[in-house]
């Protein structure tokens, strides 16, 4: 992609909004690298990341990123011996932990929803268990060791700590045996040794090591000689103390040099996830979607909203091209919203190209276009005494120079600064020549040439953007299939000009030109209706189809399912059967085998015993059966409508919507699908229905767990607003009237994010901040709908 038109398209804007959400400055890089992928599979792939990141956050929250730093230097160094600092150890052992709570932030239960290229990305992390907690158990902060770290260092403190105690009892005793040749009756500390400020003129009578002297020269700091050994005890467990935390940070960094693969497998994966994570924090701030990426060529942007605009002030707009036209010639008033319009068409395309989700409505398309070129905006240049009009030329001359097929051209006011007649003409001649090398085009004017070369040329289409005459302001909203008019008469009528003057204005127009004006009056209401009904029933066809294509799908993997239960149960009893009669035709041959050995020889005893295991066989036979009745359930005599039974085809339990027609069979709902069935398939379900009894007063305790309150202090505002977002909606299923959030008072900005929220959220009926003994400013109180 070209990068002037990603710079007047302002898409670095884009990224820089987008480097907010990330963490690691890994990931900002890559955030700040980001430009539109050059094949279809690179971007089906990361638009589906980001969709899978999307939906994560909104059901999961936030992934556990907080901890992960940039640990590339220490790696390095560990690898090539070095050891690390404990600042760097921290680092390192921050990413571990990352790494291992993002493993676990990816188990899921079989019921939950899978994420297919995220938990793919998830499992070649690998938590390093041993050394995350031994860096964790030795490094306390960037300038601590902890005593926890090894027995020595613990002994060694130790021993320093009684050292200092009793180096501290006997100087405390000196200092008051020596109060009156003391400058202050207190000690200090010089070079690691306690000393007493001993009066100049008495220095001779403290003996002692003198270390240091006030800048006056009245006070000496003098080592009384009783303390020397004492002193160089502690400095000498003080230098051990030092070579036991050299040995901790070498032994950790030899540590971290043995899995330096490892580690740096896993930062790279957490800062992909972190990159990944970010598109889709920003994708929730906009509200946005992933659009289908088409390669023929055709586009439909349905609503699609500038994402640099304020959500509250943007007007959506439907924009689409490819299918029945391929050039968009754009008309209206100045400030009207002709240039927004072109570079929303241009910055979504951009977006979605680089994996980004757009601010549209489910079931927008882009078009997968090798460049997408831009002239908009003025960029004369009086260094190089380029006039408006040359600065324009000299962008489409560089743009036709470039390979326009499979291209998107965008023009803000083609031809403009020049001669009306001479430039329309120029304007022409060049859609014409892009359109026949294949480009795709959307061009801005104010010409009336352009209007009527649109209306009468195949493959060319007018738009405009609507103005209101009666407040004599822009909308905003794209028209598409209607030129612009110029609604002079009009303003100028409601601003008060005379009639008869407006009257002789007209006269002074051709009979042709007030023909077009009123032609354009019809077209609006009619034409414009139309198409939006046309369109909008195609959309919903395609819905409707989808929804047909789900439905099938769901009915045929039934019918699989009741054809394998059928099949498995014919399996079963054909085994049972065969098992009988392999073991009757066993008994029967050892029968046979006692008679001839007679009864006088004990064959009788052995007779009846084989007898016996025969009947006790049959006996287990009739029982199993007995049993495979009892499981298939009690027949249904009298059915109501609404009433619940069970299908044993289907394995599950279904709803009766109809009485039992001719031919004894009756409609049955299966989930979302509608089936006729036998009425003597289906059997009563008092188990079932238990323990749905059961299974519902289970969920009823789990939401009176839900407290009245919750705590966001100390929380960054994006975390805190998706947990507010799970805890209303627990809330609210637990039938809490009011809930209080506490977010403390601080700068406001927590507040501010919350207030926001709570304004959209579907559960929210009213909010206030806490009143006196309710927190004041630092809550705010939330009554539930």
């Amino acid at each position: 992609m070209n990068e002037r038109s990603l710079r007047i398209l302002e898409f670095d804007k884009i990224k820089k909004k987008l480097k907010k959400y990330a963490h690691s400055n890994s990931a900002k890089q890559k955030l700040d690298e980001l430009e539109p992928y050059d094949n279809i599979y690179e971007i089906n792939n990361n638009l589906e990341e980001s969709n899978e990141a999307l939906e994560m956050l909104m059901k999961k929250g936030a992934p556990p990123l907080e901890g992960l730093f940039d640990v590339k230097d220490p790696l390095e160094r560990a690898k090539k011996g070095g050891t690390l600092t404990p600042d760097q150890l921290l680092k390192v052992g921050g990413m571990l932990r990352a790494t291992r709570k993002m493993k676990e932030f990816f188990k899921r239960e079989e019921q939950e929803a899978s994420y297919l290229k995220l938990e793919d990305l998830a499992y070649i992390l690998t938590p390093i268990n041993e050394l995350e907690n031994e860096i964790d158990r030795a490094i306390v902060s960037e300038e601590e060791i902890s005593d926890k770290a090894s027995q020595t260092l613990h002994n060694i403190r130790r021993s320093l700590k009684e050292k200092n105690s009793s180096v501290r009892d006997k100087i405390n005793s000196i200092v008051k045996s020596n109060a009156k040749y003391l400058q202050d009756s207190l000690y200090t500390m010089r070079g690691d040794r306690y000393v007493i400020p001993v009066k100049s003129e008495y220095k001779s009578a403290v003996p002692g090591l003198v270390h240091d002297q006030s800048s006056t020269g009245a006070t000496f700091f003098i080592e009384p000689m009783s303390l020397v050994n004492l002193n160089n005890e502690i400095k000498e467990l003080m230098l051990k103390e030092k070579a036991e935390i050299d040995r901790i940070l070498t032994a950790l960094s030899l540590r971290v040099k043995d899995h330096s693969d490892q580690c740096e497998s896993n930062f790279k994966i957490l800062t992909q996830f972190d990159f990944i994570f970010a598109k889709g924090k920003y994708a929730s701030s906009l509200n946005a979607i992933k659009p289908i990426v088409r390669e023929d060529g055709i586009f439909n942007i349905i609503l699609g909203r500038h994402p640099l605009i304020e959500e509250d002030k943007v007007i959506p707009s439907d924009i689409y091209l490819g299918e029945e036209f391929n050039t968009l010639m754009i008309t209206g008033p100045n400030t009207g919203g002709k240039t927004v319009t072109l570079k929303t068409v241009g910055l979504l395309h951009i977006m979605a190209l680089s994996g980004l989700l757009i601010p549209a409505r489910d079931n927008s398309s882009v078009c997968f276009f090798k460049e997408i070129f831009a002239d908009i905006g003025d960029e004369q240049s009086i260094e190089q005494s380029l006039s408006t009009f040359s600065s324009h030329l000299t962008n489409i001359v560089r743009i036709m120079e470039s390979d326009n097929k499979e291209s998107l051209v965008l023009f803000d006011e083609l031809g403009a600064g020049t001669d009306p007649t001479e430039g329309a003409a120029l304007a022409i001649a060049i859609l014409e020549t892009l359109s026949n090398r294949g480009a795709k085009l959307i061009a801005t004017t104010h010409y009336s040439e352009l209007k009527a070369y649109a209306l009468k040329t195949d493959g060319v289409e007018n738009a405009s953007v609507e103005f209101d005459i009666n407040t004599l302001r822009p909308t905003y909203r794209l028209l598409i299939g209607v030129p612009g008019k110029s609604n002079a008469f009009e303003i100028s009528r409601r601003l008060g000009l005379d009639g008869d003057v407006i009257s002789s204005a007209k006269e002074y127009m051709s009979k042709e030109n007030l023909q077009f004006e009123d032609l354009i009056r019809d077209l609006q209401e009619k034409s414009i209706l139309a198409k939006k009904d046309a369109r909008d029933a195609k959309l919903i066809r395609s819905e409707a189809e989808e929804l047909k294509r789900s439905y099938e799908q769901k009915l045929q993997r039934l019918e699989q399912t009741r054809d394998k239960a059928y099949m498995d149960a014919r399996s079963e009893a054909k085994e049972i059967v065969a098992n009988a009669k392999d073991e009757a035709d066993e008994i029967l041959k050892a029968m046979r085998e006692l008679e001839k050995l007679g009864i006088s020889t004990g064959g009788r005893q052995r007779l009846e015993e084989e007898r016996k295991k025969l009947k006790d066989s049959l006996e287990d036979r009739e029982k199993k059966l007995n049993n495979m009745k009892e499981n298939e359930g009690e027949l249904i005599e009298k059915i109501t409508l609404g009433m619940e039974a069970f299908l044993p085809s289907l394995n599950q339990n279904v709803i009766i919507i109809s009485m039992p027609d001719n031919r004894g069979e009756v409609q049955v709902e299966a989930g979302i699908m509608k089936v006729a069935v036998k009425l003597k398939d289906l059997r009563k379900t008092k188990q079932t229905k238990a323990a749905k009894v059961k299974k519902k007063r289970e969920l009823k305790l789990n939401f009176s767990k839900v407290e009245g309150r919750i705590d966001l202090r100390g929380l960054d505002a994006e975390e805190a607003c998706y947990r507010v977002d799970k805890y209303l909606d627990d809330a609210y299923m637990s039938n809490l009237g009011e809930v209080t959030i506490v977010h403390g008072k601080g700068t406001g900005v927590l507040r501010k994010a919350i207030n926001d929220m709570l304004k959209r959220h579907m559960h929210v009926k009213t909010y206030r901040l806490g009143g006196y003994g309710e927190g004041g400013d630092g809550a705010t109180i939330v009554e539930l709908k």
